[in-house]
């Protein structure tokens, strides 16, 4: 499924990587420990987190990640919406919290 697909049918608020919204999402992951995302998230999935500092932007491209989604309601730092376009991994988010926002998630790409 895109990405535009899910933001629009999660009402996603996009922050940043307007331009990038046609990647294909093969996945989720939810995690804040950017090493346990650095050591299980897979390439083409969404990032679920409430880290809103740059160095998600680092892990996120490291990873090769589609995007990464806020939630509860945090919005990126400017530091980290400058990374996102210059490595092309939207950021998005929601206010819901991380395990409704999960679970809405997996029965999309389910």
């Amino acid at each position: 499924m895109k990405l535009a697909e899910i933001a629009e049918k999660l009402d996603l608020t996009v922050f940043s990587g307007e331009n990038n919204l046609d990647k294909e999402v093969t996945g989720g992951y939810a995690s804040d420990l950017l090493s346990d995302v650095m050591g299980h998230a897979k390439e083409g999935q969404i990032w679920v987190t409430l880290q809103t500092h740059k160095n998600t932007m680092g892990v996120a491209s490291l990873k090769d990640l589609s995007a990464v989604v806020l939630v509860k309601g945090f919005a990126p730092e400017a530091d980290t919406l400058k990374l996102s376009e210059i490595e092309g991994i939207p950021v998005l988010g929601s206010d819901k919290e991380a395990f409704e926002l999960c679970g809405e998630l997996y029965k999309l790409l389910g």
